[in-house]
């Protein structure tokens, strides 16, 4: 028979309802509804739209229970730092601010002053970086909302107790918050009091793959969903998407999630948190079965979208196809970029910026567009290669294969990455997200008796593409970039 769960895949610009099928050991994933989720923009603030993000899930359960679907469980995946504030009588407190809202700078700043031992005892007490958009910096320019809060909770634990009335914050949620202490697993009191906020806002904190309770009965009825059980599976999406990678749990791998900018880390048994990996902006979340998701941001493909975009604008509008097949037939490794750079970090004229930067570091000055993007995959996947080194050297481990999520974005990227890192590399579904929801929701039900087991569903259920490197000269452009690495000073760790 088969067993139907409902995956909530909550974007900051997409968001999805997903329905995954279980059946006679094959898993399927399909979409029931699709919807933008569009920042409002109010004079110099910016924040979510909560009630119409509630009104789009209540209409996709409605459709599920239109079609009379046997649903087992539903669960909320969103991305980490946003916060929904509630009052005593379950009432949401609006705003619910953008973590890019100005007031988080001022938020970091305050959050650094007022913390004795700032951001090195920050760092130290949650494994986090203060950034302007982490839940910290945000509350840090609270007032008197939150005096006025009954409870804080994580977008997705926000929108599982809309749905089950059951107030909590699962783990690898309240660990992205850089309120919580990875370590002892619990929120840290220290930094609690030193922000001048009350232990009570913040809610007990449930282990990932934790039941919450059924539907509430209004929702149920509405709905035409009875009995459908509310589960905290892994509320932060990265998490998520960790559990549902389908790769070997005895080989050891690194992950690269690629987008505007990447992010680069490995699942580990405990967190990792020393000065060097404070000074490196290293992360640390748990994730599922007590792992922890060790990671940090780096550039991405946003240079390659500002070189794009000026292009249209000079209504040079190349296809993506037009312009990965220059960059194909463009000799390799002619110039070379430090992508970390900050100049490319900003928008602007980007292939000016590229070829300012080859000018002045002695290169061959790339000037058709072929060139310009090659240089930049070329450049992306050495910066990816010295990444994974650094990340190697930091955890003692010698990965087997790479996992690519964000794949999708360019294949010739991928295969510079394989050949750059000289290894295998597992392309991976960009529903590793809502899959790794549904099997956590299996797991929590009695459905499935283990992640080990959920992921070898997914191998028998998804066909994943693997890149295997060829043998190739990137050693000599690798030395290249440490060179252009040096002449930044940036620092390049042993």
């Amino acid at each position: 028979m088969e067993k139907l769960f409902v995956a909530c895949d909550l974007g900051t610009r997409v968001s999805r309802i997903m329905l995954g099928t279980l059946q006679n050991g094959t898993l399927m994933l399909g979409e029931v509804r699709r919807f933008a989720n569009t920042p409002v923009q109010e004079k110099d603030s910016l924040s979510w739209d909560v009630p119409s993000l509630h009104q789009e899930i209540l209409l996709g359960l409605r459709d599920l229970g239109m079609q009379e679907a046997n649903v087992h469980g539903i669960s909320c995946t969103a991305w980490p730092s946003d916060y929904l504030l509630f009052a005593s009588d379950g009432s949401l407190l609006s705003p619910v601010f953008h973590h890019s809202d100005p007031r988080g700078s001022d938020g970091a700043k305050r959050a650094k002053t007022k913390v004795s031992g700032g951001t090195g005892f920050i760092y130290a007490e949650t494994g986090r970086p203060v950034t302007p958009a982490s839940t910290l910096s945000q509350l840090a320019a609270e007032s008197r909302r939150v005096k006025k809060a009954h409870c804080l909770l994580p977008i997705a634990d926000g929108f599982n107790y809309i749905l089950s009335g059951v107030p909590s914050v699962e783990i690898s949620s309240a660990s992205a918050t850089q309120l919580f202490n990875p370590v002892a697993r619990q929120w840290s009191d220290h930094l609690i009091r030193e922000l001048d906020l009350r232990r009570d806002l913040f809610p007990l904190v449930a282990n990932s793959g934790s039941k919450l309770g059924a539907l509430l009965p209004e929702i149920a009825r509405e709905t035409r969903l009875e009995g459908v059980q509310v589960v905290a599976t892994c509320s932060n999406q990265s998490a998520a998407a960790l559990a549902g990678v389908p790769l070997d749990p005895d080989q050891d791998w690194a992950y690269v999630h690629i987008g505007e900018e990447t992010v680069i880390g490995a699942e580990l048994p405990a967190p990792l948190i020393n000065e060097v990996t404070r000074k490196l902006n290293y992360a640390n979340e748990l994730c599922y079965g007590g792992k922890t998701n060790f990671y940090r941001r780096t550039s991405g493909l946003s240079i390659l979208n500002e070189c794009k975009r000026f292009w249209l604008q000079e209504e040079r509008d190349l296809s993506e196809d037009v312009l990965m097949h220059l960059a194909i037939t463009t000799p390799p490794f002619e110039a070379l970029i430090n992508p970390a750079e900050p100049c490319f970090a900003e928008p602007g004229d980007m292939p000016l910026k590229i070829q300012a930067y080859c000018r002045e570091t002695g290169q061959e000055v790339p000037r058709k567009p072929g060139h310009i993007i090659r240089c930049v995959l070329e450049s992306l996947a050495l910066h990816y290669r010295k990444s994974v080194a650094e990340l190697e050297v930091l955890t003692g481990r010698r990965f087997q294969r790479l996992c690519i999520l964000g794949a999708e974005e360019s294949s010739l990227l991928n295969n510079f990455i394989c050949n750059a890192l000289q290894l295998p590399v597992v392309l991976v579904s960009p529903d590793t997200a809502p899959l790794g929801n549904v099997l956590l929701q299996a797991i929590t039900l009695g459905h499935i008796k283990s992640l080990q087991e959920g992921r070898e569903i997914v191998r028998r259920s998804f066909r994943s593409q693997t890149i295997v490197p060829h043998p190739n000269s990137w050693d000599a452009a690798a030395e290249r970039m440490l060179n252009l690495i040096g002449h930044s000073g940036e620092a390049v760790p042993a």
